[in-house]
């Protein structure tokens, strides 16, 4: 199953939620989260959490992990450890969008989530 995209690039001009992810053989793994903001506009702000599952229905009443508030375009990491959470098996985004000031009052973002193990990254770095 890893690595692979949570939120594929896209647009957001709204709040949202991806689809979820089944995290197959990564359940229980350390995990790195990889928010890629490519696209925004000034006087803006986005919120991202990532949620976790058992069954794919009900996912809790609190993120697994909450990326800081965002205002820039960049790349930002985050370490995910599920196994405190054996029990989730599907992960999915969810993100919150913000706009404030002149001219249009449509929220704009591009982003992406990808989502990694991180035995991979330490496998490669010892290589």
């Amino acid at each position: 199953m890893m690595p692979n995209f949570l939120v594929p690039e896209t647009t957001v001009t709204q709040p949202g939620s991806s689809a979820e992810l089944d995290l197959g053989d990564s359940r229980g793994a350390s995990l790195i989260v990889t928010l890629g903001i490519t696209r925004i506009v000034e006087q803006q702000a986005l919120d991202v959490t990532i949620w976790g599952s058992a069954d794919g229905v009900n996912w809790g009443a609190k993120p697994l992990l909450s990326f800081p508030q965002k205002f820039y375009c960049g790349v930002y990491q985050m370490m995910l450890d599920l196994a405190p959470h054996p029990d989730v098996r599907y992960l999915q985004a969810r993100w919150q969008v913000n706009r404030w000031g002149r001219g249009s009052l449509e929220p704009l973002f591009g982003i992406y989530l990808f989502v990694q193990e991180t035995r991979h990254e330490i496998m490669a770095m010892s290589a």
